[in-house]
């Protein structure tokens, strides 16, 4: 018998000085049993920072060919394609054919940047691509916020991003990449 997804909730408040974006989303997490907290959070922290009315989670882990997150319009056109963690680069450039606006969203400490000099060649000359790095101290710090039931705010103002949850507060300095 197959396990089931965790279903997680998060109430969460976005607060995007940058981008002049302000909204509370009540968002529906469907964690694959293999997935980690750490994943999980940095899958949140991608759709706080890319936050839109018309961005949704994918079906999860299990599903190819699908983004971690996705923006789609009004005629169902894939607007931005969202992955965490370290794709590989085939699916990153079939994504920039599909989607006008791609972002990687990467997490994992030294694996990133071994990650990175492998398809780096390959991945700078697409021109839709995004590539952000989450340090491995602030993905394992908001690992410990995770719960089946979340209430978080995220503050990003000036490029630094702050996530709390009452009681804890993480900061999370994205690195760029591409």
């Amino acid at each position: 018998m197959a396990l089931k997804a965790t279903i997680c909730k998060a109430d969460l408040s976005v607060a995007d000085i940058d981008r002049g974006y302000y909204a509370d989303h009540a968002l529906t997490i469907a964690r694959h049993p293999s997935e980690t907290d750490e994943r999980m959070m940095v899958r949140v922290l991608a759709f706080a920072l890319y936050a839109d009315p018309q961005l949704a989670f994918g079906r999860g882990l299990s599903t190819e060919d699908e983004a971690d997150l996705w923006q789609r319009d009004l005629t169902g056109a894939i607007e931005r394609w969202i992955d965490v963690g370290l794709p590989d680069e085939a699916d990153v450039r079939k994504a920039c054919g599909r989607a006008p606006d791609v972002a990687v969203i990467a997490y994992g400490g030294r694996a990133v940047a071994l990650w990175w000099d492998g398809v780096r060649g390959k991945l700078e000359r697409q021109p839709r691509l995004t590539v952000r790095e989450v340090p491995q101290d602030a993905s394992r710090a908001l690992a410990q916020l995770a719960a089946r039931t979340m209430r978080l705010q995220v503050t990003i103002q000036e490029g630094h991003v702050y996530v709390a949850d009452g009681a804890t507060s993480v900061a999370v300095e994205l690195r760029q990449l591409k």
